[in-house]
């Protein structure tokens, strides 16, 4: 880690928790993905030996495994290719299965999880908006882990600002909109994707580390924002409701949790470095937009929840 002379951190963390070579490694976002389940896993445990959950302890193993792999990963993906790259889609629709090539959505993620409960909810003949109150108390977790992990990767980086936290990210030279905010263009080889990559390259190839630090932006680091909006407080909030207010009505948990994701990442997201080539929608990222969405999803589990306590 370094500081140049404006005390901005550079980015140079590695997304590899251990190399063996170039084919095989462990990576932080693998390991985010794994300790986010066991993370749910531990908050569903807790509220089902307080009889605070729809599912008995003895099936919430069985239930994280699968919601794992049907709802987070593959509702994830298919939101990606679905949202953000249906072009790509279109014309290599294969590529939905190329999941350790990156691209994943968390609203994609958020609709598969959502579907899954409910086949669930069906099969094993429990209310579905009651399995949807205890899994969003601990799911906010594995987006706080993911967020830590983009932190780590170097994507998904902020806005240019000057803040005094402001950090620089050396993986901005690869997005598209680096040339149009002033910057110099710099030809890098092709298989470099990666902070450490880039300024080994830098370290090879003229300046250094001072070269590199003259030609990047101060920026947000977004990803620690929203690793704790969108995450580690969003389930304090909902973990701390279900404690102290057991007798909620089934679905009012639930629409809360849609609500405070999409306050979150709407307001957040202003923040972030839109993606490359991601064309405003009405004047929002296509984050905002699709979070947009949620809000009337969110409202209509409460609304739901609360009319049929009452009929009740």
């Amino acid at each position: 880690m370094m500081m140049n002379a404006f005390l901005c951190y550079l980015h140079d963390l590695s997304p590899h928790l251990i190399r063996i070579n170039e084919s095989i490694a462990l990576h932080w976002y693998g390991l985010a993905y794994v300790l986010g389940f066991y993370l749910t896993y531990r908050v569903m445990i807790f509220l089902a030996r307080r009889g605070l959950s729809e599912i008995k302890e003895a099936q919430v193993a069985d239930f994280i495994t699968l919601v794992a792999l049907f709802g987070v990963v593959l509702g994830g993906r298919v939101g990606y290719m679905l949202l953000y790259d249906w072009d790509q889609f279109v014309q290599t629709p294969w590529m939905i299965f190329m999941i350790h090539q990156g691209g994943m959505a968390s609203h994609g993620g958020i609709a598969g999880v959502a579907l899954f409960c409910l086949w669930y909810a069906r099969r094993h003949k429990i209310s579905w908006t009651g399995i949807g109150d205890t899994l969003v108390c601990g799911a906010p977790l594995g987006v706080f882990c993911g967020r830590i992990a983009n932190f780590i990767n170097g994507e998904l980086f902020g806005r240019v600002t000057h803040v005094p936290w402001a950090m620089k990210f050396p993986t901005e030279l690869l997005h598209e909109d680096f040339v149009k905010q002033g910057g110099t263009a710099v030809s890098l080889p092709l298989n470099i994707q990666h902070s450490p990559e880039i300024i080994e390259w830098f370290e090879r190839n003229g300046g250094g580390r001072a070269e590199l630090e003259t030609i990047l932006h101060p920026r947000h680091p977004s990803q620690l924002y929203e690793a704790l909006g969108e995450g580690l407080f969003l389930s304090a909030i909902l973990l701390t409701v279900r404690i102290l207010c057991p007798r909620l009505p089934h679905g009012v948990l639930t629409g809360l949790f849609f609500l405070l994701y999409a306050f979150a990442r709407i307001s957040l997201e202003s923040l972030r470095q839109p993606d490359s080539g991601a064309e405003a929608i009405l004047g929002m990222t296509r984050g905002q937009f699709f979070s947009v969405f949620m809000v009337l999803i969110g409202l209509a589990f409460i609304i739901h929840g609360w009319l049929k306590a009452r009929r009740a």
